[in-house]
């Protein structure tokens, strides 16, 4: 009982150990939570969530989407993406409940949930997100700078299409270089900033709404130019007439001078501006004036076309309107509604705000689920009721102004807030700013949390930074990808990009959540209650649809990266092993796939070899031929089973480490050899038990090896290894009885690797038996291979005097043809002849032979007798075992006596003189066995016909005769097959298994 509980102390040590160490980790957490405050829910998570929802989109670009779509349409884009963004919020905060979640937040989540490879790629696509969010922060930044704030700050001058693109790349350029400084200087000032920013965006919001009740009592005194049903940009007159009367006098206006001229009354005018009349119209008439009616449906226009005011009348007139675009308003981008999805995705981006900042809250796991979810219900709510109040309170034609040339150049949403549009302007531009040096400041770090991890080789180097940490090199790249995204010039162009790689990030949280939960993994124990697998689906669904939606071209390329960045990762990424979901999901499916294989038989079109290649270890437990490896590459080219095995002999329990070394040897010279599959290596008291444990238990199921692949044993006419003669029998007959096809590969090691490439030859089939068409099928499938592609197949059958050779080489030619297979047909007459003396000769060897073996081993049993008796106490069996060996059951004896020993002596001296007398026997034919002279009389001619055919051949496939029943005729059952192989190269021997492998039919 004592030896039980005898490593008691060294279990106390383990614990101690560990006490210790949860002890230092408390200390490190208390010691953080001294320098970091700890932040609480409104603090940490809501508010920075809100600040990264509402932003450039919301004051920039949400009048214009409402007045282009309508109110209806705008409302299904607002809606499908909130519930996008909270269906992905409910899966999120599962996944940051199910545990601790440290720096990287979405890329930490999705990598220990699906795996490094889909963390990695779906990190880089946030890492990109984000920077491109940079890009259209600074881009929104610069666009109010330089339209509504600085207007006359423009390097280049203009009204052409290039010159505002310009400006914003050379003042986006100094931007982003500004924004950089900050961030490299110190990112505690940016988080500083950030509650100024923030309240700049409510104090705006509030303006709006404020506007927005002011329009019940007073609608703001903002009027628009129509002419006939045309909007005019206001900014160049004041006066909305073609004349005037200034004391008494008419004269003309300064849109007169515009269409016509001359400013004379007499002087000639634009058709349209002659046809039609100017009128001005209200641009926000108010809550109460019934506007909404008209803003219902969108407005969808293409570029160049002028914007107009529906149920307006005019005159239409055929000359081209463009040429007047320093004064009409025209629609600068063909507009859609897709494009309008991928335009506004971007508003409701910033849900991972929360996770991000995990380690610095309080309580992560009730924080992150309530803020991030109440910030998307506030912005959603905000969101969907501008869209209403914007189309009942401002006129279409306005809504449809993108920049607000028809008011003064006041931004739209600015002329609906009280008490001024600098209100909006102001906020808006510090709300970009901040935004802008937010993405600034969390991409560099979300790069830095990938390199760290070392699952991308060559980011490694963005892993180091300052000496507190901070990413220099991830900032210095993150500054480039953004300058890429500056230089664009077009926060219209931007967003889809930016939209596509948000919503892959998403996709792949709920895909994470959705495996986790149908997988009911024991670790899958989230404290966020609310969720469900069908919601994950669902907004996976959506995302997936979004991204089409948007742009299924750039929904490609993000999925072609995507793709990339998991199969570089796959292959040359560092291994990781962080209990993923897909880990899971394979074994899942895996144990689907061979459930179902149980479930009906394998049918001939669906035969493969599955292989189970024994292989034989040197005294260092090294592979002994690597070549056999080759060969299975070559034979399977990565398709179905592979199990690489070997036998060690002994005890489990005394070669336990060996036999993990020799599995260890088996995986290194598998992936030398490119041999995809398994390795087993296997204890077994011989090696006898152990090739017959793996022929019957190798295997999983359906997924169970139908086909044997050996090496031919060379040293087989050892006397000493009369073993691994038997052995090599033995495995021919349990294959055999366990119906499964034997490959045997004489000289191995000449076999070609998978570097080499055979420049031509040929694979010669020598058909003698119908073994189910395996022999037909194995040149083939090694045809498919790059080493033997070169090399035609040719097949001989050989015919008897009596055979019509003519007729069976037709027969052969059509049974190839409907076989599919391309190989030359001969027939090969073999006739009648006499027994040659070197037939006589060859079998008085052989049996000369086998009866010295068994004399010799006659003398080894007698030795060897008491100690075989006394480790098996089964009397029974032994004497059963004996008889078959020729000896008579003798009592046992524990010890030796004198007599005995006398006796045993005697033995020796007449079985070595047996051996002498042997050695001395002169060749008696007349006393040969005639079925040895037989068989040995097929095998050379045979051996004769194929060597003269096959001599020079790359691969020579031969019918494996069968084993003799009787185990006496072991040994000349070997001769026969070495005299079948005689001064051939290379030689594979194939047994098939039973049944057909091969069909004519589709």
């Amino acid at each position: 009982m004592w030896e039980m509980w005898k490593s008691t102390p060294d279990a106390l040590l383990h614990l101690e150990k560990q006490l210790r160490l949860m002890e230092q980790t408390q200390e490190k957490v208390f010691a953080s939570q001294k320098v970091v405050p700890q932040m609480g829910t409104f603090i940490g998570v809501f508010l920075p969530c809100l600040q990264n929802i509402l932003g450039v989109i919301l004051f920039l670009r949400l009048t214009w989407i409402v007045g282009t779509a309508g109110i209806l349409g705008s409302f299904a884009i607002v809606f499908m993406c909130c519930v996008c963004t909270l269906l992905t919020a409910i899966s999120m905060s599962a996944i940051a409940t199910n545990g601790v979640v440290p720096a990287g937040g979405a890329y930490y989540m999705i990598s220990r949930s699906l795996g490094p490879e889909f963390g990695g790629a779906v990190g880089l696509c946030f890492y990109l997100g984000t920077t491109f969010a940079g890009s259209l922060y600074i881009l929104g930044t610069i666009e109010i700078l330089l339209i509504y704030i600085v207007p006359t700050a423009t390097v280049f001058k203009g009204h052409d299409g290039d010159a505002m693109p310009n400006n914003m790349r050379i003042y986006g350029t100094c931007c982003l270089a500004l924004m950089a400084l900050v961030v490299f200087v110190g990112v505690k000032y940016v988080n500083k900033l950030a509650l100024v920013f923030l309240s700049c965006v409510i104090l705006s919001i509030m303006a709006t709404y404020a506007g927005v009740i002011r329009t019940i009592i007073e609608p703001p005194e903002f009027n628009v130019c129509l002419l006939g049903n045309r909007s005019l940009k206001n900014e160049n007159f004041e006066v909305c007439a073609k004349k005037e009367v200034i004391k008494n006098t008419t004269i003309t206006t300064e849109l007169w001078n515009h269409f016509c001229n001359s400013k004379h009354l007499n002087a000639t005018c634009d058709d349209y501006f002659t046809l039609n009349e100017l009128t001005e119209i209200q641009a926000i008439p108010g809550l109460l004036s019934g506007v909404i009616k008209d803003n219902l449906w969108g407005e969808y226009a293409p570029a160049g076309m002028t914007i107009e005011k529906k149920n307006q009348s005019s005159v239409p007139t055929q000359e081209p309107t463009t040429d007047r675009d320093d004064i009409y308003l025209f629609n600068d981008i063909n507009t859609y509604f897709t494009l309008l999805v991928g335009i506004y995705f971007p508003s409701v981006t910033g849900i991972m705000a929360g996770s991000n900042r995990s380690g610095d809250l309080r309580d992560a796991k009730r924080s992150i689920p309530i803020g991030t979810i109440l910030a998307i219900l506030t912005t959603s709510f905000i969101y969907i009721s501008c869209v209403v109040l914007f189309g009942a309170c401002i006129e279409g034609v306005v809504l449809r102004d993108k920049f607000g040339y028809s008011v003064k150049k006041n931004p739209v949403i600015g002329i609906l807030a009280w008490p001024s549009p600098w209100v909006i302007v102001i906020g808006s531009f510090f709300s970009c700013s901040g935004a802008g040096l937010q993405s600034l400041t969390g991409a560099p770090r979300l790069l830095q949390a990938i390199a760290r991890d070392g699952i991308v080789p060559f980011l490694r180097v963005f892993g180091h930074g300052k000496a507190n940490g901070e990413p220099t090199w991830a900032l210095l790249l993150t500054v480039g990808i953004c300058e890429i995204g500056i230089l664009i010039a077009s926060l219209d162009a931007v967003a889809p990009i930016l939209s596509m790689f948000f919503l892959m990030c998403y996709l792949f949280v709920n895909l994470a959540c959705a495996i986790q939960t149908l997988l009911r993994t024991p670790n899958w124990r989230p404290r966020f209650r609310f969720y469900h697998w069908t919601l994950s689906f669902l907004g996976m669904s959506l995302c997936l649809s979004l991204m089409f939606i948007c742009s299924w071209y750039y929904a490609l390329v993000a999925i072609v990266i995507a793709g990339c960045i998991y199969k570089y990762i796959e292959y040359r990424g560092a291994v990781k092993e962080w209990g993923d979901g897909i880990r899971g999901l394979s074994l899942n499916a895996a144990r689907y796939a061979l459930i179902r294989l149980e479930e009906s038989p394998l049918h001939t079109k669906n035969w493969r070899p599955q292989i189970l290649v024994m292989c034989k270890l040197d005294s260092d437990l090294a592979v002994k031929h690597p070549r056999l490896l080759s060969f299975t590459t070559q034979l399977k080219a990565g398709k179905g089973l592979t199990i690489v095995s070997t036998v060690l002999e002994g005890t489990f329990m005394t070669r336990e480490d060996e036999a993990k070394t020799a599995e260890q040897n088996l995986k290194a010279a598998m992936v030398a050899e490119r041999t995809k599959g398994f390795s087993h290596a296997v204890v077994s008291s011989n090696l006898r038990d152990g090739f017959s444990i793996l022929i019957q238990s190798a295997g999983l199921g359906g997924m169970k090896h139908n086909t044997v692949l050996m090496a031919w044993p060379v040293t087989w006419r050892q006397a000493q290894n009369s073993t691994a003669t038997r052995n090599f029998i033995e495995t021919v007959r349990e294959t055999t009885a366990a119906n499964q096809a034997l490959l045997v590969a004489k000289n191995i090691d000449s076999f070609p690797g998978n570097q080499q490439r055979l420049e031509g030859g040929t694979i010669d089939v020598w058909w003698i038996v119908h073994d189910g068409g395996l022999l037909m099928l194995l040149p083939f499938l090694l045809s498919q291979h790059k080493v033997w592609r070169k090399c035609k197949m040719r097949v001989f059958t050989v015919a008897q005097l009596n055979d019509n050779s003519i007729q069976m080489k037709k027969d052969l030619q059509m049974f190839i043809y409907h076989l599919r297979l391309d190989a030359k047909v001969e027939v090969v007459e073999m006739h009648d002849s006499d027994i040659s003396a070197f037939t006589y000769e060859k079998t008085l060897r052989m049996e000369q032979r086998t009866e010295m073996l068994k004399q010799m081993q006659l003398s080894r049993t007698e030795r060897e007798r008491e100690a075989q008796l006394i480790h098996d106490r089964n009397t029974a069996s032994h004497s059963t075992s004996d008889r078959e060996a020729g000896a008579s059951p003798e009592r046992v004896h524990m010890t030796w006596t004198k007599e005995k020993l006398l006796n045993e002596k005697n033995r020796q001296r007449e079985s070595i003189g047996q051996v002498k007398d042997m050695f001395n026997m002169k060749p008696e034919w007349e006393n040969l066995n005639q079925s040895n002279v037989r068989r040995m009389h097929t095998a050379v001619k045979l051996n004769e016909v194929v060597v003269k055919k096959s001599r020079d051949s790359q691969l020579v496939l031969l019918n494996m005769p069968g084993p003799p029943k009787n185990m006496k005729g072991d040994a000349n059952y070997m001769e026969f097959l070495e005299a079948l192989m005689e001064g051939l190269d290379r030689v594979l021997l194939v047994r098939g298994g039973g049944r057909e492998v091969i069909t004519i039919y589709s």
